[in-house]
């Protein structure tokens, strides 16, 4: 177990050191990532507009907790019960809300033309607000097109060059003062400064402003409003916004805030402006009433002479009087009636109601209805900002509110109703006390009569001066419930974009993610042979060796290099295969593979001229008939060969030819037959095996693919030896397991792996030097080190570095 456990531990040791060397022999690619991530961050670092934030603070107060400060509602008795106390989320949404953004708009002039600094080259733009050059005065009388940019390159202190492209195609120089007038745009461009104006100190002579519709105004800076609670204990507001100009939104943020306290205190004065309009309108009847009854009196004084009425006719006129001020209080209480019963019916909010209390009506069952249904009113708009339009309990507030209204008007009828009798009842006693002024004498009943009218006119306009003056100090002394705490400042702006440290940080990372990224997706979704692993892991065939790359343009390495790194692996396969037949003299190897360029021929050609050079006769046959391709490594021609000889065409003795090196013969396919396999089937090919082995001490076979055709399997019975080839990267591991499928049927004896073309970093993973243990159970063995300055290819690796850099920046194939 503890084996097992120490070989797992190694063995994931190991992938690991694969995989952090796959990275290390990919540095390139790292670092031209690197490159252009880093060169991306400075760039926009460099060019992009910088973006400040501003905020402000601001205080929520509750009425209730108001410092008792007498303000309309306490002043208004019982008028408060309209004022339901505030929470901090109603304030958000009202600051959020496109109302009050809309206001704070209309009154930002410098906000309506937005003024932009081209730059000298055209690659970074800055918005200017107030700092611009250039100011433009447009026709308030005439429209303009919004979102339009109009250019302006300011040539001198007096002329300047106007262009509007695209749709309109507008160029023109222009002065400053002089108007432009088109059917979209009125407006005359001036200089901000005139006085101190110098083209030397502009950053660029070049700009564009464009109009902004107080709608996308609005839009955009309620959008990016940012309000969040300072903490859950306390009712202070955090109010953010950002842009381009740290000015522009520092104004914005104090406009805001303004415009917000006085909205607040507007609402708190709405009940007593209200009110005091109310009592306007009944001084207004009253009024001339009163002045008429006034001079009537005077003049029936003077023209009868009499200064007062007998003491018989003061009481009757006390008495007649007070029925007289009993009908105008129920008068008054009617009319009340009548302007809640339409408010109800046609309003949906309580918000500016004028509380009974100021007409003297104190009904309990009335101020409770009005109470119950301001709270409803008031806990609905709170759902509706904070819910969703269906949530159940808006459902049912509104039902309550229904239910609630229903009762109101319902109590207004009968309060109506009861006002209207008593006004009734009112009406016969006067008519009683009317009976008894008609006993007096003529003159004095006259006298009364004046004075009756008079003495009540002049009561109720008393009254209700009295009630004007107390809603005219209740509206003088409210405050605002809320209170700016910390305006917005300049000098407190902070820089939020672009963050170079976290420009570079995100580019650092990115850069090593990407080529991470495409290493580990490669290796996920590649099905072909990489390194040794993916081999044994597929496959229990012995690895006879491996042939690395070759870097010549020659398929003969060997003639043209005998001293390069892949001659001495055709030295140590050529070892490998005197330990694989140790006993035998002649024989007979087979070299074949799975599909079409895996480099058979190559390791055929060259492996027979390693052995030849050795001093042993050695025969290459060129048995792919299908495919014949050796006659054009020793440049002979194709018109005699295995095929011809197999048909009795031509004898052994003609097939046979000498080569430029020494010991090797080589047999040539000859022309594509219409039928290799039956060709290869006849026992005249047995016969040529059995002369061949006895002349030659080897004959290579050059075979075509296995999992193409059956020629190579067929000849399988003649061989000592069956080499399959695959290559390293253009092999896939679907063709190991199928040679694991023949070395398992034991169709084939002697069957071996040797791996072409490898790279031999990336098919160790780490460095392990070039050879390794062969056999899988032979126990034999040589390594041979790579690149050690014996070969003469020692500069290969330097020349594949650069090769590799040449192909990643200008896309060609280092020579």
């Amino acid at each position: 177990m503890e084996y097992n456990t120490e070989q797992i531990y190694q063995e994931k040791n190991i992938d690991i050191k694969k995989f952090l060397f796959r990275i290390l022999s990919n540095w390139y690619w790292f670092a031209l990532s690197l490159f252009f991530t880093i060169t991306s961050a400075y760039l926009i670092s460099r060019y992009s507009e910088p973006i400040y934030s501003v905020n402000a603070t601001v205080i929520v107060r509750d009425e209730d907790k108001g410092g008792g400060l007498i303000g309309a509602e306490r002043i208004i008795e019982s008028a408060d019960m309209f004022n339901n106390r505030k929470n901090i989320q109603n304030e958000i949404g009202v600051l959020k809300s496109y109302s009050i953004a809309q206001k704070v708009m209309r009154e930002l002039d410098n906000f309506k033309i937005t003024y932009v600094n081209v730059g000298r080259r055209g690659i970074a733009e800055s918005k200017l607000y107030n700092q611009s050059p250039i100011i433009v005065i447009p026709d308030t009388s005439a429209t303009q097109r919004f979102g339009y940019p109009v250019y302006i390159n300011i040539l001198s202190k007096t002329d300047f060059e106007l262009e509007i492209d695209e749709e309109y195609n507008i160029k023109k120089r222009m002065k400053f003062g002089e108007p432009f007038v088109t059917e979209d745009f009125n407006f005359t461009v001036e200089l901000r400064d005139k006085k101190n104006f110098s083209t030397e100190n502009l950053s660029s002579g070049k700009y564009y402003f464009i109009f902004n519709s107080l709608n996308s105004l609005t839009s955009r800076y309620r959008s990016k409003l940012g309000v969040v609670v300072t903490d859950k204990e306390s009712s202070i507001l955090t109010l953010s916004t950002q842009g381009y100009v740290a000015q522009q939104e520092v104004d914005y943020l104090n406009k805001l805030m303004d415009v917000f306290i006085r909205s607040d205190l507007d609402e708190k004065n709405q009940t007593a402006i209200n009110t005091i309009k109310f009592i306007d309108d009944l001084l207004m009847e009253i009024t001339d009433s009163l002045a008429s009854a006034e001079s009537n009196l005077m003049q029936f004084r003077q023209s009868n002479k009499i200064i007062d009425i007998s003491k018989e006719g003061s009481a009757v006129l006390e008495k007649y009087e007070s029925f007289q001020q009993e009908k105008s209080q129920l008068d008054i209480k009617l009319k009340y009636y009548h302007y809640l019963l339409d408010y109800v019916t046609s309003k949906s909010d309580f918000k500016d109601i004028i509380a009974p209390s100021v007409v003297g009506i104190n009904d309990p069952v009335l101020m409770s209805l009005l109470t119950q249904l301001s709270d409803l009113y008031s806990k609905k708009a709170e759902l509706l900002f904070a819910a969703k339009e269906k949530n159940p309990l808006i459902d049912v507030t509104t039902q309550k509110l229904r239910n609630t209204r229903n009762g109101l008007l319902e109590n207004l009828e009968n309060l109506i109703h009861s006002t209207n009798i008593a006004m009734a009842d009112m009406d016969k006693r006067i008519l009683e006390v009317e009976k008894e002024v008609r006993k007096l004498p003529a003159t004095e009943r006259e006298l009364i009569g004046i004075e009756r009218k008079f003495n009540l006119n002049n009561d109720i306009y008393t009254y209700l001066l009295e009630k004007r003056a107390e809603a005219g100090i209740a509206q003088a002394s409210n405050i605002p419930n809320n209170k700016i705490l910390d305006l917005a400042r300049v000098d407190n702006a902070t820089k939020v974009s672009p963050k170079n440290s976290m420009n570079y940080m995100i580019a650092l990372v990115i850069g090593l993610a990407i080529p991470l990224v495409i290493i580990l997706m490669f290796d996920y979704f590649n099905n072909k042979i990489i390194d040794k692993s993916d081999i044994e892991n597929n496959t229990n065939v012995p690895i006879m060796g491996n042939i690395g790359h070759n870097h010549d343009e020659s398929d003969l390495p060997i003639v043209q290099n005998p001293k390069s790194s892949i001659a001495e692996s055709f030295r140590s396969i050529r070892t490998n295969i005197q330990y694989l037949l140790p006993e035998k003299e002649r024989n007979i190897i087979l070299i074949s593979s799975t599909i079409s360029g895996e480099g058979k021929t190559f390791v055929a050609t060259n492996l027979s001229i390693i052995i030849a050079m050795s001093g042993k006769k050695t025969l290459l046959m060129g048995l792919d008939l299908r495919k014949p391709k050796i006659h054009n490594d020793f440049n002979v021609n194709n018109d005699v060969g295995l095929s011809t000889y197999l048909i009795n065409e031509t004898s052994y003795e003609d097939v046979i030819r000498p080569t430029n090196i020494e010991n090797l013969y080589i047999a040539t396919s000859g022309p594509i037959p219409p039928n290799p396999a039956e060709l290869l089937e006849k026992p005249s090919m047995k016969d040529f095996f059995d002369k061949a082995r006895e002349e030659f001490d080897y004959v290579i076979l050059d075979t075509p693919p296995v999992a193409i055709v059956t020629d190579a399997i067929l000849l399988t019975k003649f061989t000592d030896t069956n080499i399959f080839i695959v290559r390293q990267k253009y092999s896939s591991k679907n063709v190991v397991q199928y040679i694991d499928e023949l070395y398992n049927k034991k169709n084939i004896k002697n069957l071996n792996l040797l791996v072409n073309d490898v790279k031999i970093q990336s098919y160790y993973g780490y460095d392990y030097g070039y050879g390794y243990g062969y056999g899988y159970g032979y126990g034999y063995g040589y390594s041979y080190g790579y690149g050690q300055g014996y070969y003469g290819d020692e500069n290969e690796a330097s020349k594949r570095i650069s090769a590799k850099i040449r192909r990643v920046l200008f896309g060609k194939r280092s020579g």
